[in-house]
């Protein structure tokens, strides 16, 4: 009999087992996918606010998401039309100075492993010769970034158009997961929509100021210096303040590697603008934007990044804090507040109560 009773326990031992291996199977084929959505929904949110607000002005919904839309990648117009004529004039400059760079590199290089400039060319050569002399190696991770591309941007249309439909008719959605939920827990799942659209609101805000901050500091701590491309680098430093802490990190490896095609006291000069551009971010704008916005500690968001890079790839470093965030506001709605209001009931209980000995 011990021997039966044990089976069924074996089988679903062996069920949740199998279940879990399909939920990671499918979970690492569906990445993108959650990410892609996820990022369709914190787009939808500032549109729907937008239309939101002119709707209580009497104009109708899809003119107001369509004009939130309108404004957004107006702003993104705009800065690029700021930013694309100086790094086109920065790169013609550039494509003028490569002789100079490449020999100013193999002298650097020659001298860190003790070979002749000569040698240093030739095994350049040699290394460039087998591209040429075999050019599908080349033309295959072309051809395969060229389609990455072209899906990128195919994709973030329809991004856009999802979230511009979701902004114009969010209510059947939100009715939809409502749906979901017991009559009587509806208005609590009501609040957690409210508490998620409020954070992710405050990161996209805290986002927008520490990129703004992050890209005026380092174009002018580099052009101080004296480095080129400084608009360059700096936005795409910018851009990568996404990922909070080590963005700034992944950005200053390019610009200090160039510098050191000049010198290696112009890679020290950059070394040292990134680190206190990124001391800067760390110490002030995170805590007092991102933290305050979000409601995130700054070690949480620190080591939460690394956790969800690990769990959804590179693609997800870029979403980090808006997954955290949901992850912590979950947490808090589904069991931190629920344990808090049964130990209050606890302690609130009179010492006569039924399941306490009462006092003689």
């Amino acid at each position: 009999m011990p021997l039966y009773g044990h089976v069924p326990v074996a089988y679903r031992a062996v069920f949740l087992a199998a279940a879990l291996l399909v939920f990671g199977l499918l979970f690492q084929q569906l990445i993108t996918l959650l990410v892609a959505i996820l990022v369709t929904v914190i787009i939808s949110i500032p549109l729907a606010l937008v239309a939101d607000r002119l709707e209580r002005h009497r104009i109708p919904r899809p003119i107001g998401a369509l004009t939130g839309l309108f404004l957004g990648i107006g702003s993104l117009a705009v800065v690029i039309a700021l930013v694309v004529p100086p790094f086109i004039d920065e790169a013609e400059q550039f494509v003028d100075e490569v002789p100079a760079t490449v020999q100013d590199l193999e002298e650097l290089v020659g001298d860190l492993i003790g070979a002749r400039p000569a040698e240093v060319g030739d095994s350049l050569q040699e290394f460039l010769e087998r591209y040429v002399d075999e050019p599908e190696t080349l033309i295959d991770p072309i051809t395969s970034i060229g389609l990455s591309v072209v899906g990128v941007l195919g994709a973030l249309v329809f991004m856009l158009l999802t979230a511009f439909f979701i902004a114009v008719r969010p209510q059947p959605l939100i009715d939809g997961f409502l749906g979901l939920f017991p009559p009587a827990r509806r208005a609590a799942a009501m609040h957690l929509m409210r508490r998620l659209r409020d954070a992710w609101v405050g990161w996209l805000q805290g986002v927008l100021v520490d990129m703004l901050v992050t890209g005026v500091l380092l174009y002018a701590g580099l052009s101080l210096i004296g480095l080129d491309f400084a608009i360059f680098f700096a936005v795409f430093s910018a851009l990568l303040v996404v990922i909070p802490y080590f963005g700034a990190i992944l950005g200053a490896i390019p610009v200090v590697l160039f510098a050191l095609a000049d010198s290696p006291g112009t890679a020290l000069a950059a070394l040292i603008v990134y680190v206190v551009v990124q001391q800067i971010e760390s110490n002030m704008i995170i805590p007092l934007v991102m933290a305050q916005r979000v409601k995130l500690h700054p070690a949480l968001i620190a080591i939460g990044v690394i956790l969800v890079g690990q769990l959804f790839g590179f693609i997800g470093l870029f979403v980090a804090v808006p997954i955290l965030s949901a992850f912590v506001i979950l947490v808090d709605e589904l069991w931190v507040q629920p344990m808090d209001a049964r130990g209050r009931g606890a302690d609130a209980k009179p010492a006569g109560s039924p399941g306490r000995a009462a006092a003689p």
